[in-house]
């Protein structure tokens, strides 16, 4: 076993924190934008861990009063753990806001989404939303998608094999996305599979590349979220700035 030098792990630390620090910048940046009575879609990652502790907090103190559409069982537990009051789209089929995170932004504010596994029950969350603010940090932001991030694709296990031969067909590399700590594929929380799609450049057209993409039988959802975002809330070491949506 190898171990890093100290200064390695210093320096990791320092990131750590770095990157913590900015994600906090960007939740708080989000915050005023919670209305004070409604039902909000919360979503899924690191980032919007931060932003449900400290809208369970503003509950607690009795600033808001809003209920939640969690878009995961990761957000789902979130709710349950800062006491934010849930409920479903069923009851509530129109949302207020959806705050949520992203793993890439591009100019145009398109998204790639889903690193976490949740990616088609956030989007439905999302379209049934007013408005989707994002909030990341600038490690997140990209001039096209598919630059730092394989983009991800949740596919019925029935055609598994029939979707990845068709997308190794397009000349992009399909991968079965693992599970870490079980055996087997990664199982999202609709009980279908991810593979994660490494194109060989970075996608010029994701609108064309979603619709190429959803028309292969078998995929359930794309990673690629077009022209959702209405707002994009970036949190630096020392601040946060906001990027909208052109009208």
């Amino acid at each position: 076993m190898t171990i890093p030098p100290t200064e390695s792990l210093l320096e990791i630390n320092q990131n750590h924190y770095v990157m913590s620090k900015s994600k906090l910048n960007a939740v708080k940046s989000v915050l005023p934008l919670i209305p004070k009575k409604g039902v909000l879609g919360l979503g899924s990652g690191s980032t919007v861990a931060l932003f449900a502790k400290e809208l369970g907090q503003a509950i607690s103190d009795g600033i808001v009063n809003v209920q939640v559409v969690p878009s995961s069982y990761q957000a789902y537990q979130l709710a349950i753990e800062y006491g934010i009051p849930l409920t479903n789209l069923d009851i509530n089929p129109s949302l207020v806001l959806t705050v949520d995170g992203a793993d890439e932004v591009d100019k145009d504010l398109n998204l790639t989404k889903g690193g976490g596994g949740a990616l088609f029950q956030e989007k439905v969350v999302a379209f049934a939303s007013d408005r989707l603010v994002i909030i990341v940090d600038e490690s997140k932001l990209v001039d096209s998608l598919g630059t730092r991030f394989e983009i991800p694709v949740e596919v019925l296990p029935f055609a598994l094999s029939v979707v990845k031969r068709k997308i190794a067909s397009m000349g992009v590399f399909p991968t079965i996305r693992m599970a870490q700590r079980k055996m087997g594929p990664v199982v999202t929380d609709n009980g279908n599979f991810i593979i994660d799609l490494k194109f060989p450049e970075p996608i010029d057209e994701p609108e064309r590349v979603s619709v190429v993409l959803k028309m292969i039988p078998g995929v359930v959802e794309t990673g690629l979220f077009i022209g959702m975002a209405d707002e994009i809330h970036v949190g630096t070491e020392d601040s946060s700035y906001v990027v909208r949506r052109a009208m």
